[in-house]
């Protein structure tokens, strides 16, 4: 029964191709109904048609004919313009199912549909909420009308759909609670609240029968029929009705608009009791059901005030149970004394645990407990006694007062790694190939949460069991890999091999230290393993090698259930198929060799590492999880097995992957402190209160702009909508003061910057970009204290945004600091380069984790980097100090030391200084600042004093003393250098003290927050870029790296995330993490979604405006910069083609569309090999290789893209390797001058269907878009009509300007142009085989005076040249003149035969190799591909 239902959830759904889709009575009645501007008139049979057509029985819907009908639009086109107040049950049933399969797809927008028209949609929800009392539905239709409410209540956002759902979870619903209950809890209220209450007690009998009062109880109430049903066992239907309603129950009381008074009706209702004494809850098919009640149980005792919203602490949690307890004692010293007596008189710890309240309730009569729950309020005590068991009634007092288990305590005392039981259990961490049809055990991330304990609990449980997934994954592919087989004896051998897993030669324990006060767990648990690197050699043994401090293994016990003659049992789960008994993770503390020498290759940096161990045993001495230890301890006294002396089997991962556990400690270390987020951000953050709140919480009245504008003109059109004063009678330049008196007037104020020196180093660098009217909306508002949130479409100017905001932060408050975050390496090195330009000292920059040595320049910002500039300016600034001690006639060595030099400038050069400068005031005379200035020796080698004007020449000699102060300053840095000794010290130190701008990415804040917080790091300011990208766990997590100060609260002041919540949203590999719990929701989206007030970019400058109107639709307002509209080069045409954009239909390749060698790593070879063609094409034209990336929407065909190219072009002179081939939600933040798109599909949309997703794939490209697909299907996808239908009015073969060489003069404009076209694939490779002929001759005659005996295809050089390097792509070097000669580009007549049958007998080739799967580990080493 189990394996039946894991089926039903998992199933892969059938997925219909185009021509059977066309040809679909379901299209067909669409293209009569609403498809077709000539539609039929509304037929309400064809309604009914619709419903039978997907609902044929009692036991399920047809999922493939929703999608179908989904698909088709029959929600918007048809279903709701002819909805009325009589329409049928099939009408409403359809709604409801279209509705859930908009959700279960992930569809961005799922109530566009019905924003239309207010009145309708509360008709419709009227109409849904009575149809259970008119009508009679079956189980499935029941569990739809549950999805629904699901799906309503996670979508609070929506105003529509929030005033509809509150209204079900209102005051009211206490009517039918014990009325003494309902008036106690009335108290806990404010008198508002009170107010109504008395109120609503007035006109109860109005209330009779009201959907609002009677929905939830009579559901709740046919949910106990079917759960305490003696049919359920026998009915997956009703299992599944049972488990989405505990989803609904569970997700009311996550929420606090929801929870607040609906939690009281569960508790009157005695839900979760009901469900603990229910039959089904014992049997063997309720484990999924039994995980819910569980998890509904844990938040409805969550500690929480059920109105306020005010968390409750552990030691309120235990007060509040000790009141409880002593009431209970003293009603059943009241109610039954001889009865209860001991229990009366116990202490509260020998009387709350279920044990002890059992024993004391179970002598007790039905009645008398009838009694004892009616003198404590748990009973009404209008209910007949009749309607209650013994075991209910137990039950109930139970769960109300025995001792709750505090959820932060288990949580210390979870095991860190997965184990076997949580790695393959389907209800936690379903396969890849979830559905969306079923209910999982999962916490769901939504809009709100209860507490900030909810927020990290949520989080926590998400992020291990994601990391989990991805550990089973990799443990699965080793184990088929290994190819465990049983010998005669009975051990476990293995017939295979695989590079991340060696068999084990032996195990132990070596110490388990005594717990620690207060813990059971052992505080440490060590152990050592020795493995044996003899059968690895080369790479493989350099991996194996290069374990180091804290890497993570897994130890396995595999017990092979089959002989090497026997096959596997395919119909088997993978643990029992494979013999997986026992997985435990531990951590890598030493690494010894033969000789006992410890390997020091975790001591270096990875890429530095020497693999030098003597032998082949190694020994690695692990430190085990001692939660886990401790668990199968306490399993060996129950006379279980101890796992410890059964592994055989360790494997370990790639660093980059196994980084969770110090993320999972890091969460598990915030919850167990009282940090917070700053009070301005609480509410917003948990999803309450004004969303508009932290925004700009507190306005400045005056701005310094310093470089935002570059003129006076710039400024006036940056405030367009405001009245500008400025000063009369002054010559107005940057930078610029700007004072704002109110919403519409402003006063400019301009300044002169002061004077820091006579050398060009001294000058200030300026910014050079005309920042648009929004964008300097958003640095002002970055500015004022509070969050600000920014939008930023694709070429909008983002990061010069970001680097705008940092260097007017860096200026205005000189005494905080800021921290830059984002999600990649890429994207915080291209911040950080443009920070370097601008005019920010680069002493105070630090760029923290492994990532700052891929930055574009020759300077190291890391730490020990910088630990190594400060000395090296130290020793500069020393060597300085002695000729300003010559140039004042001080006597003294003062340029040993720092704290020398500080005395040589308290001594003697500020004296001198200051005598100068109050003569001079008084003198007021040029001449005498020339002659008198006491530094002028030491800037001999610079003209100073111009002698016309004194002002002028006195703040010369100010800027000259600005100058020499700034030496000593930066001495007066470097001198705790000079006491701290090691290398580890003057980091932190510069770290900590010295660093204003620190740059990191999300992971690495995750990784580190422990140890940065211990060394007390401080800022104020924290911004982030790719926000949109960002995990939530993993932006809250960069928000606490400081502890907060007892007396001044939170220090972080300002807070600004940018990112596009259009665009992809964060990664998360399980695909039921993601649409069940949404765990792929980012904070950026959360507040989006919550009303908090954003600034959206409204120019984008990175394409051609044409490129641009492809996916624009999505922003609204979102226009062009003038660079885009007058740069020549984006009004040139593309050289060979006649668009600058195409879609290019793609048929069918030898018989084949989209192929799936293994399950979703979708492939298309003939998308894959007329990408080729026409990237050779281009580089036979000229285009060089780096100005060309590749993009796909599938991994798969990544795979087959990169096989099929390194085939063609990777060691051809004339080709090379493009710049890139990537996914496309890989290639999210990054473009190229020319994409090429690959979409794969030819059954069905898939994923591009995600709007997000369509969006980075459209703009990704500056200056050409060519799209290879099946243009039918994805005309047919109703979310991307508005950039499918431009792309399909053009031409669908590829249309080609002959006799063109890259660049040309051709405008894109030019229309009057004869253009070629290419009918399909075969035609285009043999028109490239016919270039690349031409090609080649050329290329052979160019080489041969200089290599007359070298063949020029032999040794030539591949690959696109390193970006920002070289303008000309080094494949071009030799034979560039006869490749870009026009007289090279021959027509496609000059083929030949032979060359023809080359070109298929290549392809034939290529698709042989890359449609055979190929085990890469177990073969040779090569990856798998399809």
């Amino acid at each position: 029964f189990a394996q039946r239902r894991m089926d039903a959830t998992q199933r892969k759904i059938f997925v219909p191709s185009v021509r059977e889709i066309v040809s679909d009575k379901l299209t067909t009645i669409g293209l009569e109904y609403w498809a077709d501007d000539q539609k039929k008139a509304f037929d309400s049979s064809v309604v009914e048609g619709l419903y039978d057509e997907i609902y044929r029985n009692e036991a399920s819907f047809n999922l493939a004919r929703i999608m179908l009908l989904e698909l088709s639009h029959c929600l918007e086109s048809f279903l709701w313009p002819n909805f009325s107040v009589t329409a049928s049950t099939a009408h409403l049933m359809l709604m409801i199912v279209l509705v859930n399969e908009k959700f279960r797809e992930n569809i961005a927008t799922p109530w566009a549909f019905c924003h239309t028209d207010r009145v309708k949609f509360a008709t419709f929800f009227d109409r849904v909420l009575r149809m259970r009392g008119t009508e009679t539905l079956s189980m499935a239709e029941e569990t739809h009308l549950i999805v629904f409410l699901v799906n309503c209540y996670q979508s609070l956002e929506d105003a529509l759909v929030r005033e509809e759902c509150l209204r079900l979870v209102s005051l009211p619903l206490w009517l039918d609670i014990n009325r003494t209950r309902a008036d106690k809890e009335v108290l806990n209220l404010s008198s508002r609240v009170q107010a109504r209450w008395r109120k609503i007690k007035r006109t109860q009998a109005s209330l009779n029968g009201s959907t609002q009062r009677e929905f939830f109880p009579a559901l709740i109430r046919f949910f106990f029929s079917i759960v305490e049903s003696s049919s359920i066992h026998t009915e997956p239907a009703m299992i599944q009705y049972c488990e989405r309603f505990l989803e609904l129950m569970k997700d009311l009381l996550g929420q606090l608009p929801t929870r607040r008074f609906f939690h009281l009706v569960l508790q009157h209702m005695h839900f979760v009791p009901r469900c603990l004494v229910a039959p089904f809850y014992r049997a063997s098919e309720a484990r999924l059901f039994k995980q819910l009640v569980n998890e509904l149980r844990f938040y409805q005792n969550f500690e929480v005030h059920n109105y306020s919203g005010e968390p409750f602490t552990e030691a309120d949690m235990t007060a509040m149970h000790g009141d409880r307890v002593k009431q209970f004692q003293l009603a059943a010293y009241k109610t039954l004394a001889p009865n209860l007596r001991s229990f009366a008189l116990a202490n509260i710890g020998a009387v709350d645990t279920r044990e002890a309240l059992q024993k004391h309730l179970s002598p007790l009569s039905v009645d008398d407990l009838v009694r004892l729950c009616s003198a404590l309020y748990l009973i009404d005590q209008r209910t007949p006694s009749s309607q209650f068991s013994k075991a209910l009634l137990t039950e109930v007092i139970i769960t109300t007062y025995e001792k709750r288990t505090s959820q932060l305590s288990a949580i210390n005392h979870m095991p860190i790694y997965p184990n076997e039981d949580i790695l393959w259990d389907e209800n936690l961490v379903p396969s890849i190939n979830y559905t969306g049809e079923g209910c999982l055990a999962l916490p769901k991330l939504n809009l709100q949460f209860l507490t900030f304990h909810d927020y990290l609990l949520r989080n926590y449980h998400l992020f291990r069991l994601e990391a989990t997934y991805e550990i089973r994954q990799d443990i699965e592919d080793v184990v088929k890999r290994s190819n465990p087989r049983r010998s005669v004896t009975g051990e476990t051998s293995f017939a295979g091999w695989s590079r991340m897993a060696l068999p084990i030669k032996s195990f132990r324990i070596t110490h388990a230290a005594k717990p620690n006060i207060g813990e059971s767990k052992p505080a440490v648990v060590d152990a050592e393993l020795v493995y044996s690197l003899s059968s690895r050699t080369g790479k493989i043994r350099e991996e194996w090698e290069d374990l180091k401090l804290h890497d993570v293994l897994y130890l396995l016990t595999i017990r092979a259930p089959i002989s090497a003659q026997e096959e596997l049992n395919t119909q088997l789960p993978f643990k029992e198929r494979y013999g997986v008994v026992y997985c435990r993770g531990c951590e890598v503390r030493h690494v010894l060799d033969e000789k006992e020498d410890e390997l020091h290759a975790h001591n270096l940096p990875r890429h530095k590492a020497k693999h030098i161990g003597a032998g082949d045993l190694r020994t690695v001495k692990v430190r085990m999880d001692a939660a886990q230890y401790q668990l199968d301890e306490n399993s060996k006294t129950k006379g279980k097995e101890d796992p410890y002396t059964t592994f055989n089997l360790v494997l370990r991962r790639k660093p980059k992957e196994n980084n969770f556990k110090p993320v999972l400690e890091t969460i598990r270390e915030l919850m167990n402190t009282s940090c917070l987020v700053p009070e301005w951000l609480h509410d917003v953050f948990l999803g309450y209160g004004d969303p508009s709140a932290p925004f700009s919480k507190k306005k400045q009245d005056e701005i310094d702009f310093c470089d935002t504008f570059l003129s006076i003109e710039h400024l006036q059109a940056s405030f367009p909508d405001h009245t500008i004063d400025t000063p009369s009678n002054t010559k107005l330049f940057p930078p610029f003061k700007v004072q704002f008196a109110d919403d519409k007037n402003i006063k400019v104020m301009p300044y002169i910057p002061p004077n820091r020196g006579p050398y060009p180093f001294d000058m200030p660098k300026h910014n050079l970009i005309p920042f648009t009217p929004v964008q300097v909306s958003a640095i002002k508002s970055a500015m004022n204290e509070g969050l600000t949130m920014v939008v930023g479409p694709p070429g909008t100017g983002k990061t010069d945004v970001a680097v705008q905001i940092i260097s007017n932060w860096y200026h205005n408050y000189p005494g905080e600091r800021t921290l830059l975050v984002t999600h990649s390496n890429q994207a915080l090195n291209q911040l950080f380069e443009k920070i370097m330009c601008l005019d920010i000292d680069e002493r105070h920059l630090l760029r923290l984790g492994h990532g700052h040595s891929f930055l574009e320049t020759d300077k190291d910002f890391g730490k020990y980097g910088r630990v190594d500039y400060m000395l090296g300016r130290r020793m500069q600034h020393l060597a300085t100090v002695g000729r300003l001690a010559d140039c004042v006639g001080a006597k003294g060595d003062f340029s040993y030391s720092c704290e020398a030099a500080a005395h040589l400038f308290a001594l003697h050069l500020l004296p001198s200084w200051r005598k100068f400068k109050a003569t001079s005031l008084e003198q007021k005379s040029a001449a005498y600042i020339a002659q008198h200035f006491p530094f002028a020796p030491f800037f001999a080698d610079v003209a100073l004093f111009r002698g016309a004007d004194f002002s002028d020449d006195f703040e010369i000699a100010r800027g000259c003393f600005r100058h020499i102060k700034k030496i000593f300053t930066e001495l007066k840095e470097c001198r705790p250098l000079e006491l701290l000794r090691t290398g580890h010290e003057r980091a932190n130190y510069l770290l900590i003290k010295q660093a204003s701008i620190v740059a990191m990415t999300c992971t690495h804040a995750a990784l580190k927050r422990g140890e940065l917080v211990e060394l007390g790091l401080k800022y104020d300011n924290i911004l982030m870029e790719e926000s949109a990208q960002i995990l939530e766990i993993e932006t809250f997590i960069p928000m606490l790296l400081q502890n907060q100060n007892t007396t001044e609260g939170c220090r972080l002041k300002r807070v600004v995330l940018i990112g596009d919540h259009n665009q992809l949203p964060p990664v998360v590999k399980n695909v039921a993490f993601q649409r069940y719990a949404h765990m792929d929701q980012s904070l950026f989206a959360r507040f989006v979604r919550l009303g908090v007030p954003t600034i959206s970019l409204d120019s984008q400058g990175r394409m051609r405006p044409s490129l641009a109107s492809l996916w624009n639709w999505r922003y609204p307002n979102l226009g062009n910069l003038p660079a885009v509209l007058t740069d020549v080069s984006y009004s040139q045409a593309n050289a060979g083609f006649l668009h600058e954009y195409q879609l290019i239909n793609v048929e069918d390749y030898q018989g084949k569309g989209e192929t799936e060698p293994s399950p979703y790593f979708y492939q298309n070879l003939g998308e894959a090999e007329y990408i080729a063609a026409v990237y050779m094409y281009m580089r036979l034209l000229g285009y060089p290789a780096y100005k060309i990336s590749i993009i796909t929407s599938y991994n798969g065909q990544k795979h087959l893209l990169r096989d099929v190219l390194q085939q063609r072009c990777g060691g051809h002179p004339l080709f090379g390797m493009p710049a890139k081939i990537s996914t496309v939600d890989r290639f999210q933040g990054q473009q190229n001058d020319y994409i090429l798109l690959s979409l794969v599909r030819t059954k069905a949309v898939g994923h591009i269907r995600d709007v997000r997703r369509l969006v980075v794939a459209m703009s990704r490209a500056r200056k050409g878009l060519y799209v290879f697909c099946r243009k039918a299907l994805f005309l047919s996808c109703y979310e991307s009509t508005q950039t499918f239908v431009p792309l399909g009015a053009r031409p669908d073969t590829l249309q080609l300007i002959l006799n063109e060489t890259n660049p040309t003069t051709r405008l894109v404009s030019d229309t009057e142009v004869s253009a070629f076209t290419v009918q399909n694939l075969q035609h285009m490779q043999q028109l490239v085989a016919a270039h690349t002929n031409t090609a080649q001759s050329a290329y052979h005659r160019a080489l041969m005076p200089q290599l007359p005996e070298q063949n020029p295809l032999s040794d030539a050089p591949a690959g696109p040249p390193p970006a920002k390097k070289a303008k000309t792509d080094p494949t071009e070097q030799s034979a560039e003149s006869a490749v870009n000669s026009p007289a090279t580009m021959t027509t496609p007549m000059a083929t030949t035969t032979t060359t023809t049958t080359t070109m298929s007998e290549t392809s034939t080739t290529s698709t042989t190799s890359t449609t055979t799967t190929v085990d890469s580990e177990s073969g040779g080493g090569k990856r798998k591909r399809s």
